[in-house]
């Protein structure tokens, strides 16, 4: 329809494009129709409006929709995502728009004697500009979404580094200054490892997950329900406020370190590796114990490492020997005559239960049976 061809439906949207009366109904239909959009300032709403009607009659003056209109709808569309518009409700609000808009045309044309084949024709238009709008606006909305979505993410990813790493900063949501987190660490740098992690930590209970140090680690009110098949190992500190964490971080990337070398998998409580994470950190000194204690051990004999691994793992199991026996696979009576093999060829007893150093005895002993484990050949 071009305005020289006489298109009176168009000189009819060109004489109530402007109309205050016109323009504040399509406002109220808008906002009418959507929650969210009569929750914004009523101007915002009059402003976008104004814009898009203007863009209409330009688009079917000029034979489509100029950059200046599809300007206007992308404007829109991220405007309304910064504002917290979901797509789904902001385009409500424009189609009621857009519909009141229609059908008060049609009426007045009728009114005028517009034909109604002049009038479908118009509103065909109308409908192939307003879908190329919303086209644009939907996916302005979406690109506004992404680069909110990204960067109040970057923002909470660096205050956990900041908080794992001692410095003072505000603590904001997803965490609670007051609350009480649980550190957890891992050496896991996959990022898709360490998403699939954090779904598992934050279904749990709220908490801020990210890649600190190149590592996936995290805060989380609670810990999930452990996995029948272990996955990666997580070392998981006691709880302590947003604070306090950078102490909890350092001790987990130790425990880290030393339960990695001792090949365990799966979530680990900190307390839990507590002997093997001090022992860790004095190889020598752990050398120097199993040197004074298994002197009498060879470490290229077969059967001695056979031994120190029983005595190891009869100490895990607080000197109990079913559970000793489940642990190696091994009749009960086997750990019986490895033990007191063990205990012949070193000359002490692995475990006294008399005097007040019975708990720091077994320790030594714990200690120097790893390092000579590390130690010998495989």
């Amino acid at each position: 329809m071009e305005p020289s061809a006489g298109d009176r439906f168009l000189r009819l949207l060109i004489e109530h494009g402007d109309d205050p009366v016109l323009l504040e109904a399509t406002v109220r239909a808008a906002r009418g129709r959507s929650a969210l959009v009569a929750a914004l300032p009523e101007e915002e709403t009059r402003r976008h409006t104004r814009a898009l009607v203007r863009g209409v009659l330009a688009a079917l003056e000029g034979g489509g929709p100029g950059p200046d209109v599809l300007a206007a709808a992308e404007r829109l569309g991220s405007d309304r995502a910064r504002q917290g518009v979901p797509v789904e409700a902001f385009l409500d609000g424009f189609q009621a728009g857009r519909a009141h808009l229609v059908r008060t045309l049609v009426a007045a044309g009728r009114r005028e004697g517009v034909p109604d084949a002049a009038l479908l024709d118009g509103v065909t238009r109308i409908d192939e500009i307003t879908t190329a709008l919303v086209h644009r606006m939907v996916h302005a909305h979406r690109v506004a979404e992404l680069e909110m979505a990204r960067t109040m993410r970057e923002g909470r990813v660096q205050m956990l580094r900041q908080l794992l790493h001692g410095e003072a900063v505000p603590v904001l949501a997803p965490l609670d200054p007051s609350g009480a987190y649980r550190c957890v660490v891992s050496d896991v740098s996959d990022p898709a490892v360490a998403a699939r992690l954090e779904a598992e930590l934050t279904a749990a209970g709220p908490g801020l997950c990210g890649l600190v140090d190149g590592r996936f680690a995290a805060l989380v009110t609670r810990l999930p329900e452990p996995h029948a098949t272990p996955g990666p190992l997580l070392v998981a500190a006691p709880p302590a406020r947003p604070a306090e964490v950078a102490t909890m971080y350092g001790l987990g990337r130790r425990a880290l370190r030393a339960g990695a070398d001792a090949g365990l998998t799966g979530m680990r409580d900190l307390t839990d590796l507590a002997l093997l994470t001090v022992t860790e950190a004095e190889p020598e000194l752990g050398c120097l114990l199993a040197g004074a204690l298994l002197a009498g051990l060879d470490p290229d004999e077969p059967f001695h490492r056979e031994l120190a691994e029983t005595g190891l793992a009869y100490l895990d199991h607080g000197g109990r020997i079913e559970p000793t026996a489940a642990a190696l696979h091994v009749h009960g009576n086997t750990v019986k005559y490895r033990i007191r093999r063990l205990q012949e060829l070193t000359g002490r007893p692995l475990l006294d239960p008399s005097g007040g150093a019975a708990v720091s005895r077994a320790a030594h002993w714990w200690w120097a049976l790893n390092r000579w484990l590390a130690r010998a050949p495989s």
